[in-house]
């Protein structure tokens, strides 16, 4: 639950103030990585997630305002208008409205543009990550007391797309989430954004609306 929760806390962005100061080398990176996103129709990517004393895979996939997250043993569907969590272990679905100003414009697609309001961003430095080059951003918090207290970006030099993030919360505790594979352009139906509970034998439908 962690994990998942970790990773939609991070993409949803933070209730912060808007006079973040800025690194103007770190700044252009990410306003090149933020327009490469927004040129796109939808992405899947694939991911590793490590941390709690394991790796586990993860995909991502965006359509405008929709998405599917599939995390650990549980899946995020949203279309926009409805937001479905189902939960394979207890083989349950929570079904709510979505609400992306409540949420904090609560979609993955945030992580590309989360460093615009309320954060100190800084360029660290190019590494080599499988064998590309990457420009890492790191970006704090500015309001104090926050559950994330840094996060660190690295961008494919090349063709700014996101190679991995890393996360370290309060308590200290890091964890990184690192792209295995990204597909740009991927025709994918509404319908894919929609929970079906007929794909899911004897699903308990827990309906929160």
């Amino acid at each position: 639950m962690r994990k998942l929760a970790l990773l939609l806390m991070l993409v949803t962005g933070l209730s912060l103030p808007s006079t973040a100061q800025k690194d103007k080398r770190a700044e252009g990176v990410l306003d090149a990585m933020s327009k490469k996103y927004k040129a796109l129709n939808s992405y899947q990517a694939a991911f590793t997630y490590k941390g709690d004393g394991g790796n586990y895979k993860g995909d991502l996939a965006v359509k405008n305002n929709s998405f599917r997250l599939k995390l650990a043993g549980q899946e995020v569907f949203t279309d926009g208008k409805t937001m479905s969590t189902y939960v394979k272990e207890t083989n349950e679905v929570n079904v709510q409205d979505y609400d992306a100003g409540e949420a904090g414009d609560f979609n993955p697609a945030k992580i590309y543009t989360i460093y615009k309001q309320g954060y100190n961003y800084k360029f660290i430095g190019e590494q080599k990550q499988g064998g590309q080059t990457v420009e890492v951003i790191e970006l704090t918090p500015e309001k104090k007391n926050t559950q994330i207290t840094k996060v660190q970006i690295a961008v494919n030099k090349k063709d700014k797309t996101v190679k991995s993030w890393k996360i370290t919360d309060k308590s200290g505790k890091v964890t990184s989430y690192q792209i295995d594979k990204f597909t740009p352009n991927v025709n994918m139906p509404d319908s894919y954004f929609v929970f079906d509970k007929t794909k899911y034998p004897g699903v308990e439908v827990v309906d929160l609306r």
